[in-house]
């Protein structure tokens, strides 16, 4: 398990001619489209978690815990910067386990196992059209959970890499039309994060960005724009 701490920033046309001129090197540019999922009442994002499938992989990512790491100076600068932290698990026994541990706490104390209502059609069609195999097994898993697709998109990403700072700095534009860049740098899970902030803030700074700027992520535009109930519950709750 690691920690993911990031930093997002506005990119445009000229951000990768800025990338080739402090040295960072395109790895790859792929696409991909991704589902993420919730129970009815958003029980999960609710509570800062975010659950996705990306083609036939899993990813649960968790808010870390304040302090965790004693209270250092990097936690406590991570805090104040405009960096987010998750811990990513990608182990799908552990993300069944998680998120059934956080459905078990849940205000009413109890999972609804009813059936799906009919306007809420993704995770019935999920079910249908991935049959057998792990796959099948991935898809019926979350429909028992009466977890339901909130959000789908595809995002097109090129990604690029600072050797020397170990960082990776990522470039997407979403199907949606919102373009978003997010360096990088994953830390093992119990180790201390400061190092990653200043590795990013050194970045930034090459990059010229604003300072503490803290710019949306595409989830958060996804949610304004297509599920503003939902976005509102998240800003109610101070998730976004």
């Amino acid at each position: 398990m690691s920690v993911e701490v990031e930093q997002k920033f506005v990119c445009d046309a000229g951000t990768r001619k800025t990338l080739e001129e402090i040295g960072a090197v395109c790895i790859g540019q792929r696409e991909f489209h991704d589902q993420y999922f919730d129970t009815p009442d958003f029980d999960l994002t609710l509570r800062d978690i975010w659950l996705r499938k990306r083609k036939d992989s899993w990813e649960l990512k968790c808010p870390t815990a304040a302090g965790k790491t004693e209270g250092t100076s990097g936690e406590q600068r991570v805090e104040a910067s405009p960096c987010s932290r998750y811990k990513e698990i990608t182990s799908l026994p552990e993300i069944k386990f998680k998120v059934k541990e956080v459905l078990k706490h849940c205000a009413d104390g109890s999972i609804n196992m009813d059936p799906l209502p009919d306007r809420l059609v993704m995770a019935e069609r999920v079910n249908h059209e991935e049959q057998g195999g792990p796959e099948g097994f991935c898809a019926s898993w979350a429909g028992e959970l009466n977890l339901l697709c909130f959000a789908e998109f595809t995002t097109a990403r090129r990604s690029f890499t600072l050797e020397e700072e170990g960082v990776q700095i990522d470039l997407d534009q979403a199907d949606f039309g919102y373009s978003v860049g997010e360096i990088e740098v994953l830390v093992p899970d119990g180790q201390d994060v400061g190092s990653a902030l200043e590795k990013i803030e050194r970045v930034a700074l090459k990059l010229g960005l604003t300072r503490n700027l803290r710019v949306e992520g595409k989830m958060h535009v996804y949610l304004r724009r297509y599920c503003p109930e939902h976005y509102a519950k998240l800003q109610r709750a101070h998730i976004l």
